[in-house]
């Protein structure tokens, strides 16, 4: 997949670019407004890479889901420190707007009106058909972030040649990753199913010979003891795997246990690991176990469905 990236807006050679130019940047707010985040740092290199261009940056941005109107606990302006050090302007959350999810081309075009080129670093957004991912590279030169990149080249592993068996966890919360458990046993060896996830199964496996339904405890909340080492017995023999979701409620100390064995199996494991998701991410570095995994994307939704499908609408978007 060759993506353009935001060091390509330069090129042809001896043409100036980006340099002293406005240059909108989609980054993935959905966070604390705390650099330390992994949606923050992630976005660094870019930014980082404008500002050495004298880029002037205008960031755009959602946060939670506020459903078209103004929710001052969603506002993005506790973000705007953050980003002084680039010299970047942070506009105000895209969701405000309902034609922001409508996908609506007028609210698109007056959004690329506040720069000369779009960039997009918001990989774990670029699953959603919205006015800021897909309607604005209608009407600017575009190009993906270098985190965006990174994402794309190491999802791509898991596709390309991996080692096999590939086993993906999906657990959460989430009752539309049932559908994807569904679709993503079409592709792979073997689907590990926890969290909330085996109530909305019900009593029903659709693909008996892929995917393995975890039992819950008696209260809901973690996977049974008996389902922890099925699931260790599958990592074990894996050659790939893909963790997207906890197991349990594992911020609660009395039901961490799926989490902390399933998620530590895997970190242990001398295979290729990605991960994904905030609730994953957040796991494992409480866990200690970041430095274990080979790739954490940035976003868990957009991982999935990158998997499943090969492509997101915001890549396609880029490569129009």
């Amino acid at each position: 997949m060759n993506l353009p990236k935001v060091s390509d807006l330069d090129l042809p050679a001896g043409k100036a670019g980006v340099s002293g130019k406005r240059v909108i940047v989609r980054l993935d707010l959905n966070a604390s407004p705390d650099l330390n985040d992994l949606r923050i740092r992630s976005s660094e290199e870019t930014l980082n890479y404008l500002k050495s261009k004298n880029a002037k940056i205008t960031i755009i941005a959602h946060k939670g889901r506020p459903n078209g109107v103004q929710d001052n606990n969603l506002s993005l302006k506790p973000f705007q420190k953050i980003f002084d050090r680039w010299g970047a302007k942070v506009e105000e959350n895209l969701r405000f707007d309902p034609r922001e999810e409508e996908n609506d081309p007028k609210f698109a075009e007056e959004l690329s009106k506040l720069g000369d080129f779009y960039v997009n670093e918001a990989f774990g957004a670029s699953h959603r058909e919205h006015a800021s991912i897909v309607g604005i590279p209608r009407f600017l030169p575009h190009a993906a972030g270098f985190r965006f990149i990174e994402e794309v080249e190491n999802l791509s592993k898991v596709l390309e040649n991996p080692q096999k068996p590939v086993v993906v966890i999906i657990s959460g919360i989430k009752e539309d990753k049932v559908e994807m458990a569904k679709e993503l046993a079409q592709k792979f060896d073997r689907i590990l199913v926890g969290g909330k996830l085996p109530v909305y199964f019900g009593n029903s496996n659709p693909n008996p010979e892929k995917m393995i339904i975890g039992n819950l405890s008696g209260d809901g909340e973690d996977i049974t003891l008996d389902t922890i080492e099925k699931f260790k017995e599958e990592i074990s023999k894996a050659g790939t795997i893909v963790l997207a979701g906890v197991p349990g409620k594992y911020e609660d100390p009395g039901h961490k246990q799926g989490t902390k064995e399933v998620f530590e199996a895997v970190a242990n494991s001398k295979i290729f690991k990605v991960a994904g998701g905030g609730d994953t991410e957040a796991a494992i570095s409480m866990l200690n176990l970041t430095d274990k995994f080979d790739w954490i994307s940035v976003g868990g939704g957009a991982m999935l469905e990158f998997l499943a499908k090969r492509t997101l609408p915001g890549i396609k978007a880029l490569l129009e």
